[in-house]
């Protein structure tokens, strides 16, 4: 037990003073973090230098509700329907959830840190992303789950609804939307934001109410909520489809309308600034044309995967290039509460690719989920860093 402590501070303080190879360079706009992968290339590249391996040991530190990440994961596997999304480039669906199955065993073995980092290293390959660059630059940001006040009736607080998906929404075999069905069976582009709101085309498809405007725009970007009812129960929100519209964040329009300073935008700084300017919300969501829809859920927040997500384990990233459900390793600087503070901190950990979002689109983009309610939010608003994602595959 003394050794483990020891070993575990010696290990503190090299991921420190090495930064656990989290690259540091400037954060700039002439980057393109969404450049899309080029037809025909993989996203992945397998690391044959053993130097370029990253040391899993700072990682063995902590290993909290990861089995419980992979189980969820291998749960999704086990349908049918995941096959449909394999291979990705030449990783197999059966190779995918035989790595998942031995590193869980490799968990439940509890190896000694030294032994397990090792045992990781003989056992698995590692897969590199090419990131916005082809040489493994990943822009990091984060996301959570909001918890609001709501109501399943309309009332004159509660005025501002989230809506079901409607039926005229028209989606392939693999949930791509299509477009809309019209009455004579054609299917054209389903409408943007703007449309759908000034319109009321979905009027009697409410789902459920809120009190706020940008709350209801949260929940859009955030993919899930939990919403409290006034008699007190929490109730789930999670998304059930999307309007087929490209995905546009706003933080760039507010920072160029000079609304927001560039080196203080987050979501705090953007919902504070709405409160302030409510008069503004509609102008800037209806840049971002991309609608989504919710059903109501049981139990805890759900990824695209249809399972539970969980802070630091799940991660989103773009399904269509990175294997669905697979153990990944990221490292980079991670938010944290010391003190009262929210401080950024170097960070490496296991996570599942269990998610995606509106704006994660491209080798060099990856999302951090962080969790449910306000401090969450506020981690994962401040989430905005550089570093390196990893997936490992049984060899």
């Amino acid at each position: 037990m003394k050794n483990r402590i020891l070993l575990s501070a010696i290990l503190l303080i090299l991921s420190l003073i090495t930064g656990c190879r989290v690259t540091t360079r400037e954060i700039t706009a002439e980057k393109d973090y969404s450049r899309p992968l080029s037809p025909g290339k993989a996203a992945l590249r397998k690391i044959t230098n053993p130097a370029e391996i990253p040391d899993f040991s700072i990682a063995c530190l902590d290993l909290t509700n990861l089995r419980g990440a992979i189980k969820n994961s291998l749960n999704y596997l086990s349908k049918p329907s995941s096959k449909e999304f394999f291979p990705i480039g030449l990783i197999s669906h059966s190779k995918v959830v035989d790595s998942l199955k031995e590193f869980d065993k490799l968990l439940a073995s509890e190896l000694p840190i030294r032994d397990l980092n090792k045992a990781i290293s003989v056992k698995f390959d590692v897969y590199m992303s090419i990131g916005c660059d082809d040489y493994g630059t990943v822009l990091f940001t984060g996301y959570y789950t909001p918890i609001f006040d709501g109501s399943l009736t309309r009332t004159e607080r509660f005025r501002y609804p989230l809506y079901k998906a409607p039926s005229d929404l028209v989606k392939d075999s693999k949930g791509e939307i299509r477009g809309r069905r019209s009455p004579n069976g054609n299917i054209a582009p389903y409408p943007a934001r703007r449309e759908i709101e000034s319109s009321g085309m979905l009027r009697g498809n409410e789902l459920i109410w809120l009190s706020d405007p940008f709350e209801v725009y949260i929940a859009h970007v955030q993919g899930s909520a939990k919403i409290k009812l006034p008699n007190g129960n929490l109730i789930t929100v999670g998304y059930s489809a999307n309007n087929g519209q490209e995905y546009k964040g706003i933080a760039d329009s507010l920072v160029n309308d000079g609304k927001i300073p560039a080196d203080q935008v987050s979501l705090a700084a953007m919902i504070d600034f709405f409160k302030k300017n409510p008069s503004q919300i509609d102008t800037y969501i209806n840049k971002n044309p991309r609608f989504v829809f919710f059903r109501q859920d049981e139990g805890e927040p759900m990824g695209s995967l249809n399972e539970p997500v969980i802070a630091k384990r799940s991660i989103a990233t773009d399904k269509s290039i990175f294997p669905r459900g697979a153990l990944t390793f990221i490292s980079t600087k991670l938010p944290k509460v010391e003190n009262g503070v929210v401080v950024n901190r170097i960070y490496s950990g296991f996570a599942l690719d269990q998610d995606t979002g509106g704006a994660i689109r491209a080798p060099g983009r990856c999302d951090v989920y962080m969790g449910q309610g306000e401090t969450a939010g506020k981690l994962a608003g401040q989430i905005r860093q550089e570093g390196r994602l990893y997936y490992l595959l049984l060899k």
